[in-house]
């Protein structure tokens, strides 16, 4: 789980890798699920949560970006 104070810190292209990094994360997770070799089944769904985060601290800087432009 990703800690939302850290996020920020980052800049606009780390947080493209990173979310970017967690989506393919994220397919092999329901992948190995329905596999049936993750057996924890709720880890998609915090990576769920984990790319919500990271678009929503991307969409903050980038419309911060937008207002002094």
């Amino acid at each position: 789980m990703l800690d939302i104070t850290e996020l920020r810190k980052k800049n606009i292209d780390d947080l493209k890798k990173e979310l970017e990094k967690i989506k393919k994360d994220k397919q092999k997770v329901v992948a190995d699920v329905l596999q049936k070799k993750e057996k924890n089944v709720k880890k998609a769904s915090l990576m769920k949560k984990d790319i919500a985060r990271i678009q929503t601290v991307l969409n903050e800087k980038l419309s911060e970006g937008k207002k002094w432009a």
